[in-house]
């Protein structure tokens, strides 16, 4: 098999042949599919073994004074003998990887051959086609989660215990020096966390990508930017916590932490840098100043990495086993998002090569894996288009009244959500339902009073006297009886979803485009619920990116429903998907820009994770297996300190410095369908802007379909032309 070795008294790098590692008992064998490059420790050891012997020397003083203890044991010409010996060897490189079990060794009974693991380790988990793997210092990669991405498991798993040094509690502030890897492992963390962070950087690009991941400000630590933005969220006390996660020679790390600190704040050293406290400073503040060892509780134990031995989960939560399968979950549920970070993907056989580069600066990267033998080239990211709304606007017709409404379709969301609110509203005429069959015309005529059933929606389009139009059909004819509508003149209100493809978007807005008409309202209506309209208000604005959670638990449809027939009607998600997405754009202001969704093998849950310009992100948990007893929907809303929780639209609360929670005994569940209605009839009647423009319906419609796409590809989607 194929490994990365480097000689430290020559800097050589190379791919050696070497034999195959026996599997051992205790362990599992292991080929690799990914293995991640640590761009800070790797690399700083590629860097040292090209410097002179007395650079060599200066770079590690804790070296040098071994050798001085073993001159002083064993006298020089056998320290040199040694010394010598062990700089003219090969050793590996790598710790962090992703590969299929191979083969199980005796006293493995949680693995079995085939299953993909991520795997850990200075000594196991190495740039190597194949690699034994002690027990502890592997895990099973939860379903969903791509190769390339559970290939981070370790470093992830380093970020993951240095935030658990911190002890960060929910509305916290976090300073993170140094915006490398690391660092922006534990910007995601904490910001998943409920805390806000602050991160330091000289490198712009970096202070960039932690911005769009989750930091609330970033700036380069010589600059007064981040002093500035430490102030006004702090309100001048200063950060609660400081994450060291830069390398390098300099003490400016350590005299930041302790300018930025608030009094008895947490400093904890991740990475590895110059760490002379200045006394006063940290004496004044009586700061606590904390190390992170590495991937937790565990590491540099030789009982339990490499004989298996565990410690107690009573004593001791989170060891390093247990720090990487909560990494690996929290990836898999969208909490943390590695794709951004991954800057290059080089075959194997290019290992030298890059190492070259990445020492040269010729390759600037945060992260960069090795994709081995057997792996797939990955195809570029997939891009969903957010068509552009360009339209010379017809002048809107105001109504008459009454407002004359005709439906198309009249099933049983028609029936029950929609025509009851209108029926009884003044100023509302029905005027036609349109139907497939007679009598179920007939029926909604008599039960809701239309003036009219009939089969014939041309005789419906070319009636004059028809201010709007509601399309309540099955989804499959969403988009082209919403386009006939719209070509005829009509405004047009058309349930959830718009359109199933890219290509039935581009239609609707051809029509709008061509006939001036942009008078449309898609039925997203949780946005005009009356308890999330006051929740929304009581929140109030917000200064910083926000993390958003919305579980949504569906439960199963009934054997048979036209809902499950995927081929026409579209996916389940590409059907109701929208509301929840519409929802979340709402409360964030934005549309968003990128779309990543996961799906376990064999049923229809789904994990979508929507990126926002300002950083923010809402992660969209759509469950089917959930018991039927539990909420269909709660969502929390978290960003400057302040959290709003909406339960099933039966209750809500917002914590900030005045705690608000509504009536805990509702008159009914209302998800705002009454004022969307509402809305609607008086946009038509007025003349005046449809309730959500259009802009937003066509952005949160393509986000929808992008769901599909994520699921098809395995890797995020770009929306591009997203606002």
């Amino acid at each position: 098999m194929k490994q990365v070795v480097q000689n430290y008294k020559s800097g050589e790098l190379a791919v050696l042949d070497v034999p195959v590692p026996g599997c051992k008992p205790g362990g599992v064998l292991v080929r690799t599919a990914y293995s991640l490059i640590s761009t800070g420790t790797e690399l700083m050891k590629v860097s040292e073994a090209g410097m002179s012997m007395l650079g060599k020397a200066r770079s590690r003083p804790d070296q040098v004074a071994k050798v001085m203890q073993s001159v002083a044991t064993n006298g020089v010409p056998a320290t040199y003998r040694k010394v010598m010996g062990k700089l003219d060897s090969y050793t590996p490189l790598g710790y962090s990887l992703c590969g299929v079990v191979e083969q199980v060794g005796a006293g493995i009974d949680d693995v079995k051959a085939g299953d993909l693991v991520a795997c850990a380790g200075n000594e196991h988990a190495l740039h190597a086609e194949l690699n034994w793997v002690p027990k502890n210092l592997y895990v099973p990669v939860p379903d969903g989660l791509a190769p390339r991405h559970a290939a981070f498991g370790t470093v992830g798993s380093i970020a993951l215990q240095g935030v658990r040094q911190g002890e960060p509690q929910l509305g916290e502030v976090a300073l993170v020096v140094g915006l490398g890897l690391i660092g922006q492992l534990v910007v995601q963390l904490l910001t998943a966390s409920g805390v806000r962070v602050v991160g330091a950087d000289p490198d712009p690009v970096r202070c960039e990508l932690a911005a769009r991941l989750g930091a609330a400000a970033c700036g380069d630590p010589a600059s007064a930017a981040v002093e500035t933005a430490v102030a006004e969220l702090t309100g001048g006390h200063g950060v609660d916590q400081v994450y060291l996660a830069a390398g390098g020679g300099s003490n400016q790390p350590v005299e930041l932490a302790a300018k930025l600190s608030r009094d008895r704040g947490r400093v904890v050293d991740i990475g590895k840098c110059r760490l002379d406290l200045p006394w006063n400073a940290y004496y004044e503040k009586e700061l606590d100043v904390r190390f992170s060892r590495s991937y937790g509780p565990g590491r540099y134990d030789p009982e339990y990495e490499l004989e298996g031995r565990d410690y107690p989960i009573g004593y001791v939560r989170w060891t390093e086993r247990r720090n990487l399968a909560c990494f690996l979950d929290l990836m898999a549920r969208g909490s943390v998002d590695v794709e951004p970070l991954v800057s290059h993907v080089a075959d194997f056989d290019d290992a030298v090569e890059t190492y070259r580069s990445l020492k040269d600066g010729e390759l600037k990267a945060v992260a960069v894996l090795f994709r081995y033998p057997g792996q797939a080239v990955e195809a570029e990211a997939p891009v969903v288009a957010v068509p552009a709304v360009n339209v010379k606007r017809s002048p809107a017709r105001a109504a008459g009244t009454p407002v004359r409404l005709a439906f198309v379709g009249a099933g049983n969301y028609a029936s029950s959500m929609l025509l009851p609110h209108l029926a009884r509203r003044e100023g509302v005429e029905l005027s036609t339902v349109v139907t497939t069959t007679a009598l179920s015309a007939a029926n909604a005529q008599r039960k809701f009073g239309f003036a009219g059933a009939t089969t014939d929606l041309d005789a419906v389009l070319g009636d004059e006297s028809v201010d709007a139009v509601f399309v309540v059909t099955r989804h499959s004819s969403h988009a082209e009886l919403t386009r006939r509508a719209l070509l005829a003149g009509k405004a047009v209100f058309v349930e959830k979803p718009l359109a199933l493809t890219e290509d039935e978007l581009a239609g609707v807005l051809a029509a709008v485009e061509e006939s001036g008409n942009d008078r449309l309202q898609v039925g997203f209506n949780r946005r005009f619920a009356p308890l999330l309209q006051e929740a929304r208000k009581r929140f109030g604005a917000r200064s910083g990116p926000a993390s958003l959670r919305y579980l949504v638990n569906a439960g199963r449809l009934d054997h048979g429903s036209w809902y499950l027939r995927q081929g026409t009607e579209g996916s389940r998600f590409t059907g109701e998907g929208g509301h929840f997405i519409d929802t979340a754009s709402w409360l964030l202001e934005a549309d968003p820009v990128s779309v990543y969704a996961v799906a376990p093998s064999g049923n229809e849950d789904l994990q979508v994770v929507l990126g926002y310009p300002d950083g923010s992100t809402a992660t969209i948990s759509y469950v089917t297996t959930g018991s039927s007893g539990f909420p269909k929907e709660t969502l929390d809303l978290l960003a400057d300190g302040k959290v709003l929780r909406l339960d099933d639209f039966v209750r809500a609360s917002v914590h900030s410095r005045k705690r608000w929670v509504s009536s805990r005994l509702p008159k009914a569940r209302d998800k705002g369908q009454n004022a969307e209605l509402a809305a609607f009839v008086k946009a038509v009647r007025t003349g005046g802007p449809m309730p959500v423009p259009l802009e937003s319906l066509v952005a949160t419609t393509a986000a929808t379909l992008a769901v599909q796409a994520s699921l098809a590809g395995g890797a995020p989607v770009t929306l591009a032309g997203a606002r």
